[in-house]
């Protein structure tokens, strides 16, 4: 009897491969605004420190400055105006990428999600255990064991381009995931653990104005008229609800349709978020910086960082633990699972974008004014030990980065290779004859080219006068 033949073994998938061609060009597109927005929003951090540390009874002042209508619970104080409204511009925006993500992006494939949500948790998780395990060993408040759990992806992208380095798009692609599930989680956080009284009466009409939104959506109805005047209200709702308003952004983010239909070029999420992201990157989470990140630098102020335990353990959480966590759960997943690391990349890089990963501002700033609420004292401790440790990691991430420059640029470069100027890069159209076509007639025109220039040295070296 003939032994049956055996079944060949799957394929073992590419971790950090080659992104699909439309991929590619949206995640170019996505990364570009967020990078020019991460340059704004460094810039923005650096004034809101040197506002608050050469003038800081003004800084004070504007940031407290109350307005709004206070018959409808709304009126704020600048810094709060900033920190729930303007911040549910930015999390709109994130509750669109990761809609987009699910369905059409690196998170629609469960077993390709796998690697880049295992990250995003462990992540996330041996941060929180770096700075429960700190605090509790030094007798401190465990209230802020969710500050360096969250990244912050713009100003990561801008420390990639103040230092020049060109990350291959595959290195980009999986950090941007990990910043899209880690602003998932961070959501689920302050919606769960920083929520105190609820006014159902308030909820209840958010519900009902989302309700509203989503079948709106759902009938096509459009005009910007329509939708942010709705957008407003479901904000103050949730606002007066007692859940933190940038809750009401991530849903309505969510809720957009983000698959393209036959002859559409864009969705309509792909498209909102084209016109918002601007707005969310270069105003809404720069302004959030400059009332968040004026923090007291005193010689004193740095030095306190590393001896309280609240604060050490936000430092150490973000450089020690993003990076182990990241680096860590990513060697496990493809370890256990049938993933292999692309030959043209090393686990240096992995590492290295881990490291980068630790730099955590905006949502960590939020999350240490939630913590620590009506302890102003130690918000400015725990907002230093943020940008500190963003500072570190962004220093360490640096060096290891630039170590693997002349790599990253020879992947760049093959990346965006395009010989026979068709606008899509060759690497994209090795399977396509007409591309092997122009190809040919391209090296056709050299061969002839250097055919006449070999006939005229023939010439010129057969004239009496030559050199023998």
């Amino acid at each position: 009897m003939v032994a049956p033949t055996p079944a060949p073994p799957s394929p073992r998938r590419t971790f950090l491969g080659r992104q699909s061609l439309p991929e590619r060009n949206f995640l170019t597109d996505a990364l570009r605004t967020e990078t020019v927005g991460g340059v704004i929003l460094l810039a923005a951090a650096v004034a809101a420190l040197i506002w608050a540390n050469t003038f800081g009874s003004s800084y004070t002042t504007v940031s407290n400055f109350h307005f709004g209508p206070e018959a409808l619970g709304l009126h704020l104080s600048v810094a709060h105006w900033a920190a729930d409204g303007l911040l549910a511009i930015f999390f709109f925006v994130a509750g669109v990428e990761l809609k987009r993500e699910l369905v059409a992006g690196e998170l629609r494939d469960p077993k390709a999600a796998a690697l880049p949500v295992v990250a995003a948790l462990c992540g996330m998780a041996v941060p929180a255990v770096v700075y429960t395990l700190v605090t509790v060993l030094g007798d401190g408040s465990t209230s802020g064991w969710a500050v360096p759990t969250a990244t912050d992806i713009a100003f990561a992208l801008a420390v990639l381009a103040v230092i020049g380095t060109s990350l291959p798009s595959a290195l980009r692609a999986f950090l941007l995931t990990l910043a899209v599930v880690d602003d998932l989680f961070a959501i689920l956080i302050i919606a769960v653990f920083f929520t105190e009284n609820i006014d159902f009466v308030a909820l209840i009409g958010a519900f009902v104005g989302l309700a509203v939104f989503y079948l709106l959506l759902r009938l096509n109805v459009r005009g910007w008229y329509i939708y942010v005047p709705l957008a407003l209200v479901i904000w103050g709702l949730m606002y007066n609800s007692g859940i933190h308003a940038t809750i009401a952004g991530v849903a309505m983010g969510l809720m957009l349709r983000c698959t393209r239909r036959d002859g559409e070029e864009r969705s309509p999420g792909e498209r909102v978020e084209h016109l918002i992201r601007p707005l969310s990157a270069g105003f809404a989470v720069p302004l959030f910086a400059l009332f968040s990140a004026g923090v007291s630098l005193s010689g004193g102020a740095l030095a306190g960082v590393f001896t309280r335990p609240e604060t050490l353990g936000v430092v150490l959480g973000l450089v020690v633990g993003k990076t182990l966590g990241i680096f860590g759960g990513t060697w496990l997943a493809t370890r256990f699972t049938k993933a292999e690391l692309n030959k043209e990349l090393a686990w240096a890089d992995v590492f290295a974008v881990a490291s980068l990963a630790g730099i955590g501002f905006t949502v960590s700033l939020l999350i240490g004014e939630l913590a620590f609420t009506g302890d102003d004292d130690m918000i400015n401790e725990i907002k230093a030990s943020v940008l500190l440790g963003s500072l570190i990691a962004a220093v360490l991430s640096g060096v290891l980065l630039k170590l693997r420059v002349r790599r990253y640029r020879a992947l760049t470069d093959a990346e965006e290779l395009d010989e026979d100027e068709s606008g899509v890069p060759d690497v994209y159209e090795q399977d396509d004859p007409e591309y092997h076509l122009r190809m040919a007639a391209i090296h056709e025109r050299k061969a002839a080219e250097h055919r006449r220039l070999a006939q005229l040295a023939g010439a010129a070296s057969n004239k009496p006068d030559s050199p023998a």
